[in-house]
C-alpha cells in the first residue's frame, strides 16, 4: 500500500460536495459499515465532462470516491464504465482488506451514475456497432459476454431488478451483490460494465401482476413478461443510446429466419433451452436479438468459462425465481401482496368439505402433495374459487384435457402451421393444433386441441404454440370449462345446503 495516494485523497478529496450543472447522480448504502456515497456525472459529446461526490462514513469512502472522481474526469464514457474497484483501489496505492468496501462501495456508486447518464441522458452513439450483453453474474451470461468480446465491439450492462432484506443476495441475478459480481466479471473479461437500476419498473411490471395472479386463483409466471417486455425493453432502448446494434443475452435460445422474418427455435441443448421463457418477445426484439450459447450445451459453456479463467466456470445455476431467492412463495406473498393466512375450505366436486387450507393462493392447478386431505385415493387440486377462497379436489382422471383455452394470444404465422404446444417451462411439447386456423395476429381466445390427453394445464402459465422447433405464438392458459364447471358445482352445492339450513324448522 502506498500511503501518499490514500492521503492525498483524504487530504485533498477531488470533487468533494461538488454536483456539476444537468449531473446524473446516484447514492449507494455500504450496508453493515454505515457508509455512504453520493456520486454525480455530467456528459458532453460522451465525455465525461466532469464528476463529483459526498461521503459520510469513514474516511476510506471519502477517499475512494475521490479517486474515482480523478479517474473519470475527461474519460469517454465507455472507458470511464472500465473502472472497479481494482482501478480505484490502485490510485489510492492500495488499501487493508479492511478498507476493500470503500472501493467497492465507490465503485458501485460511480457505475449507477453512469447507468443514470447512459439511460436518461441524450443519445450518445458511443459505440461502435456490436452488441450490448446482458450481464447477471453467473456462468451462462459470462460466456456470453466472453464470445462476444471475442467477436466485435461489447458493452456489459446489469440490471438491478429487486432488493429486499430477506433475499439471499448471493442465489439472485438482480440483487445488488449480483449486480457487483457482474461488473468484476465485465471488467476481468474486459469491456466495460453500465448499472441500470429497474427496481421501479420490475415492481410495477413483474411483481405486482405476480400477486394480482394468485390473489385471482391463477399461477402466473413472471419470467414471460419479464423477458418479454420489462427488462429486454430497456436494455434495447439502451443498446439504441450506445449505438449497439445488437443485445445479447446467455439464454440458451436460437433464432430462425424465413421469409417472414425472424422466429425462436430451440436450443441445440434440450436440456438447457429457454424459448419457452422468451416466447412473448416480439417480431422486431427477435430481429436484433444474439443468443452466443444456443449451439452449445451447458459442459461447453463451463469448459470455455475455466479456460479463460473466470470465477464463476463451477457456480451452480439459479433454481428460484430472482424476487423469491432466499425466500419462499407464500411468505413473499404475504409481504409483499398482503395474502397471508386465509383459512378456506378444500371441497370435492360435490362441494363436500374435505379438509381446510391456509389460502388458495397456497395452491395450482394439478397439485398432489401438500394438501394435507386423508382419502382412500390421491386427490389433486382441479380449480380454486378465488371468491370463496376454496380450493377444489378430484382424482387425477379429473385433470384430463384434451382441449386447452388460451387469452391474450398472439401469432406470427398462421395458426395451421402449429403442431404442438409448450404449457409448463420443463415440460415436454405435447401434439397439439389450433381449432380454426386463425390468422397471424393479436386474439382475445384461442382453442388448443391435444393428440393426447394432458393433466392440469394451469391457468395464467404460458402456452409456448410451435412448429416443430420454431416458436409461432403464445397466449395465456385460461380457466377450463371442466374447472370452471367444478368450481360452479361446488358452489351450488354449498348453496343448496345453505337453503335447506334456513328452510329447515326451528326447533
Amino acid at each position: 500500500m502506498d500511503p501518499a495516494g490514500f492521503e492525498h485523497h483524504l487530504a485533498s478529496p477531488q470533487g468533494r460536495g461538488r454536483v456539476p450543472s444537468g449531473a446524473f447522480t446516484a447514492t449507494v448504502d455500504g450496508g453493515a459499515c454505515c457508509d455512504q456515497v453520493r456520486f454525480s456525472v455530467s456528459l458532453h459529446e460522451g465525455v465525461i465532462a466532469d464528476a463529483g461526490f459526498d461521503a459520510c462514513g469513514c474516511g476510506a469512502a471519502s477517499a475512494a470516491a475521490s479517486a474515482a472522481v480523478e479517474l473519470v474526469r475527461g474519460r469517454p464514457v465507455l472507458d470511464a464504465a472500465r473502472i472497479g474497484a481494482r482501478a480505484i483501489e490502485a490510485e489510492l496505492g492500495g488499501l487493508s482488506p479492511g478498507k476493500l468496501h470503500a472501493a467497492e462501495l465507490a465503485a458501485d456508486a460511480l457505475a449507477r451514475a453512469l447507468g443514470q447518464a447512459v439511460r436518461r441522458g441524450p443519445k450518445l452513439r458511443v459505440g461502435s456497432g456490436g452488441a450490448l450483453v446482458a450481464m447477471s453474474g453467473g456462468v451462462d451470461s459470462s460466456v456470453a459476454a466472453l464470445l462476444c468480446s471475442r467477436a466485435g465491439p461489447a458493452v456489459a450492462v446489469t440490471l438491478e431488478l429487486w432488493s429486499d432484506p430477506e433475499n439471499d443476495g448471493e442465489r439472485s441475478c438482480c440483487s445488488a451483490s449480483a449486480v457487483a459480481q457482474a461488473r468484476s466479471l465485465a471488467h476481468q473479461i474486459g469491456v466495460p460494465h453500465f448499472t441500470i437500476d429497474l427496481r421501479a419498473e420490475f415492481a410495477g411490471g413483474v411483481v405486482e401482476p405476480f400477486i394480482a395472479g394468485y390473489r385471482a386463483g391463477e399461477t402466473p409466471n413472471p419470467c414471460v413478461g419479464c423477458n418479454g417486455h420489462v427488462r429486454l425493453d430497456a436494455m434495447l432502448a439502451l443498446a439504441d443510446k450506445l449505438g449497439c446494434t445488437a443485445l445479447a443475452t446467455g439464454h440458451y435460445a436460437r433464432v430462425a429466419e424465413d421469409h417472414q422474418g425472424p422466429l425462436l427455435r430451440l436450443a441445440a441443448d434440450p436440456a438447457k433451452d429457454q424459448t419457452y421463457m422468451l416466447a412473448a418477445l416480439s417480431p422486431a426484439s427477435l430481429a436484433r436479438m444474439r443468443f452466443p450459447l444456443g449451439e452449445l450445451d451447458k459442459a461447453q459453456v463451463r469448459r470455455i468459462a475455466a479456460g479463460a479463467g473466470l470465477p464463476v466456470a463451477a457456480k451452480a445455476d439459479s433454481q428460484d425465481l430472482c424476487f423469491l431467492a432466499g425466500t419462499d412463495r407464500a411468505r413473499f406473498l404475504a409481504r409483499h401482496g398482503g395474502l397471508g393466512d386465509r383459512p378456506g375450505e378444500i371441497v370435492d366436486r360435490s362441494g363436500a368439505v374435505v379438509g381446510t387450507h391456509l389460502g388458495h393462493h397456497r395452491y395450482t392447478v394439478g397439485q398432489r402433495r401438500g394438501l394435507g386431505v386423508s382419502h382412500g385415493a390421491p386427490l389433486y387440486v382441479l380449480a380454486k374459487d378465488a371468491g370463496r377462497n376454496r380450493v377444489i379436489v378430484g382424482p387425477r382422471a379429473a385433470l384430463e384435457r384434451t382441449r386447452v383455452s388460451i387469452r391474450a394470444a398472439r401469432l406470427h404465422r398462421d395458426g395451421a402451421r402449429v403442431d404442438r404446444v409448450k404449457l409448463r417451462y420443463r415440460s415436454r411439447a405435447l401434439r397439439a393444433r389450433l381449432l380454426g386456423d386463425p390468422r397471424p395476429g393479436c386474439h382475445g381466445s384461442l382453442a388448443v386441441e391435444l393428440a393426447d390427453p394432458v393433466d392440469g394445464a394451469a391457468p395464467g402459465q404460458l402456452a409456448c404454440l410451435m412448429d416443430g422447433e420454431l416458436v409461432v405464438g403464445w397466449g395465456t392458459i385460461a380457466r377450463s370449462a371442466a374447472a370452471t364447471g367444478a368450481a360452479a358445482a361446488a358452489a351450488a352445492a354449498e348453496a343448496r345446503d345453505a337453503a335447506a339450513s334456513r328452510a329447515r324448522p326451528l326447533l
